[in-house]
């Protein structure tokens, strides 16, 4: 699997996948198959996302043999009292024998069940129906939680991450338990914000490259993985061609320094 990195778990997983949030489920099957055509192999979704069902669908109609492929679907918060059959929901959605990785979507600390939902995707782990496990939105005490209570690390945490919310301090602490980072929203929903700063547009303009591409090989060079989500043919093509320049340790400086904390989705600690 070209661009990609190895896990806790000593499976790979691609640097750079579609997200599929908001899309219907017409709209996916069209880009998961321009997605595939593009290089894509990682494809992001969720049963909230209400497509897996169209995701499905993209699937069974492509040629790409199912190991070439590596899909995560995420653990919505009502059902992580009923893993087992959310999971199970989800794969018929999918038409899917396995998940190559399962997250639980968000902690929801204050239903105080991410603990048990988490010994669930670990039942689900051994019996093959996930490949990898890991989490979304997570903070390091909810993560701490689940290691002291199962001794199972995390493979990911997916969480927001752009040049205007970086959370440098939550992704180094990832890095540290050897997580890895994987950015939902990699762009800030569309570049609100970054697209038409002088820092981003000089750099675009340097490498004959878009702003969002510009910001997608930072995110690489930070080692986050990206799911930036689209439905456009063209932006799906043009968001995986990253991985033929590299930013010097300048520009890198001019775009960390755009972090403004500014959050732009629910806390994980209010957020049910």
């Amino acid at each position: 699997m070209t661009n990609s990195v190895k896990m806790l778990d000593g499976r790979s997983i691609p640097k750079l996948g579609l997200g599929v949030w908001q899309a219907t489920n017409e709209q996916v099957i069209e880009a998961i198959t321009t997605a595939f055509e593009a290089g894509y192999r990682l494809i992001d979704t969720a049963s909230v996302y209400e497509n897996e069902t169209g995701v499905g669908e993209a699937l069974k109609m492509s040629t790409l043999p199912r190991e070439e492929m590596f899909i995560t679907s995420k653990l919505w918060n009502p059902d992580q009292s009923n893993v087992e059959q959310a999971l199970e929901d989800s794969l018929t959605r999918l038409q899917l024998d396995y998940l190559d990785c399962y997250l639980i979507h968000w902690p929801a600390p204050s239903l105080g069940q991410y603990t048990n939902a988490w010994k669930g995707l670990i039942k689900a782990q051994q019996s093959g129906l996930i490949k990898s496990i890991g989490v979304s939105n997570f903070l390091p005490e909810h993560i701490d939680t689940l290691i002291q209570q199962t001794g199972v690390t995390p493979v990911i945490n997916q969480i927001e991450k752009h040049p205007l919310f970086s959370q440098q301090s939550l992704s180094e602490w990832c890095t540290q338990r050897g997580i890895l980072v994987q950015a939902w929203s990699p762009l800030a929903q569309g570049g609100k914000g970054i697209f038409e700063q002088p820092e981003v547009t000089t750099i675009a303009a340097k490498y004959a490259k878009s702003p969002a591409q510009v910001i997608l090989r930072w995110h690489l060079q930070h080692n986050t993985l990206v799911i930036p989500k689209s439905v456009t043919q063209s932006r799906i093509v043009e968001n995986i061609q990253v991985f033929d320049f590299t930013l010097t340790p300048e520009e890198m400086t001019l775009i960390d320094g755009l972090d403004k904390h500014q959050r732009l989705g629910p806390d994980p600690l209010e957020f049910v």
